[in-house]
C-alpha cells in the first residue's frame, strides 16, 4: 500500500466515474490522460484494490470501485461543505473566539461593543474571561485565548498588535481632600501627596508607581488593591488618592458625586490599549470586525479619547 491518498486522487477517480472514459475524465480536470491515469493508479495502489476497469466502452467500475465511488462522493460532499463554511465565515461572521480582557478595561469598555457586535453577526460566540495584563498574553500564547485586548505592548515577538487608543488615568480623590477640585492637576501638586495603587502583578502598578515617585507622590504600601472599585472607596474615604482610567471613570465615577476625579495637566499618565493575536492565527474577520466595533463605540460614547488606529473601519 502507498503511503499517501490524496483529495486530488479522490477528485481524479470521480471525474472518471462520471465521464466512464480516461480522455474525458483528464479534459474535465484540466490534465493530460497520462497524469490522470497516474493518479488513479496511485489511488488504487494505495487502498490495494483494482477501482476501474478499461474497456471498449470505456472506463469501468469494479464492484469495490463503485463501493469506494460511495465513499469517495461523501468526502468530497464534506470538504466542499468545509470549503463553503469557510468562504461564509469571511463574510458574516460566525464561529466561538475565546476572548481575554484586561480587567481594568473590559467591563467599562466592552458591554456596548459586544451588544453591537450580537446584533451585526448573530452566529458570532465570545467566551469572554478577565485577568491581568502579564497573565492574559501567556495564556494568548499558550492557546487559552484567541484574542486579548489589553495594554500595549503585548508579549513577544510572535504576537501581532493592533493599538486601538490611548486613554489617560485621571487623579481620584475625596470630596474633602485638599486636591478636590474641578480643573486639571499640575503634577507638581502632588508631591508628598499620599497615594493608593492598583495590583503589583499588573502593568498599571508599575506606571502609577514610576509617575508617583517622578513627581514625589508617596505610595501607600499597605493597600494594594486589585479593584478599581476598591481604590475608588478608599480614596472617597480620605485613606488617599488614586489614578483611575478614562473609562472607568467615565463609568462609574462622572456625576455621582462621592469622589472628584480631576485630569492630569499634559496627560503624563496615559496607558495604550489595544488587541493581540498570536501571529500563526492570521488577521481574521472576527478579529478585524472586533477592533473596527471597538473603535466605533469610543468615537460615539467617548469622542476625547486619541485613537491610535488610523485604518478605514470595516
Amino acid at each position: 500500500m502507498s503511503r499517501e491518498l490524496t483529495f486530488k486522487q479522490l477528485r481524479y477517480f470521480s471525474a472518471l466515474a462520471d465521464c466512464e472514459n480516461y480522455r474525458k475524465a483528464a479534459e474535465q480536470c484540466g490534465i493530460s490522460q497520462p497524469s490522470l491515469s497516474a493518479q488513479i493508479d496511485g489511488l488504487e495502489a494505495h487502498l490495494g484494490v483494482r477501482l476501474a476497469e478499461r474497456g471498449r466502452r470505456g472506463a469501468q467500475l469494479t464492484p469495490v470501485g463503485r463501493e469506494v465511488l460511495a465513499r469517495t462522493h461523501t468526502i468530497l460532499r464534506e470538504v466542499q461543505a468545509l470549503e463553503d463554511y469557510a468562504s461564509e465565515a469571511m463574510k458574516t461572521l460566525s464561529g466561538t473566539l475565546q476572548f481575554g480582557v484586561k480587567t481594568s478595561v473590559g467591563p467599562y469598555l466592552m458591554p456596548p461593543v459586544v451588544r453591537r457586535l450580537h446584533k451585526e453577526f448573530p452566529q458570532l460566540r465570545l467566551r469572554i474571561r478577565e485577568d491581568f495584563s502579564e497573565p492574559l498574553a501567556e495564556q494568548l500564547l499558550n492557546g487559552v485565548h484567541d484574542l486579548i485586548l489589553t495594554e500595549m505592548p503585548a508579549g513577544r515577538g510572535d504576537l501581532v498588535c493592533r493599538e486601538l487608543f490611548e486613554e489617560p488615568l485621571l487623579m481620584v480623590c475625596a470630596l474633602d481632600h485638599p486636591l478636590a477640585g474641578d480643573t486639571p492637576i499640575h503634577p507638581r501638586e502632588l508631591k508628598g501627596v499620599e497615594a493608593l495603587s492598583f495590583s503589583a502583578r499588573s502593568q498599571y502598578h508599575r506606571q502609577i508607581d514610576t509617575f508617583c515617585r517622578k513627581h514625589g507622590a508617596e505610595i501607600n504600601a499597605r493597600y494594594d488593591s486589585a479593584s478599581l472599585d476598591a481604590l475608588r472607596l478608599m480614596a472617597g474615604m480620605g485613606t488617599g488618592v488614586c489614578f483611575l482610567p478614562y473609562l472607568y471613570v467615565a463609568s462609574e465615577i462622572d456625576g455621582r458625586g462621592d469622589v472628584v476625579a480631576r485630569p492630569i495637566e499634559g496627560n503624563p499618565l496615559v496607558r495604550r490599549i489595544g488587541l493581540a493575536w498570536r501571529k500563526s492565527t492570521g488577521t481574521s474577520p472576527a478579529i478585524r470586525r472586533i477592533g473596527d466595533a471597538i473603535l466605533r463605540d469610543l468615537e460615539r460614547h467617548h469622542p476625547g479619547l486619541e485613537r491610535l488606529d488610523s485604518s478605514k473601519l470595516g
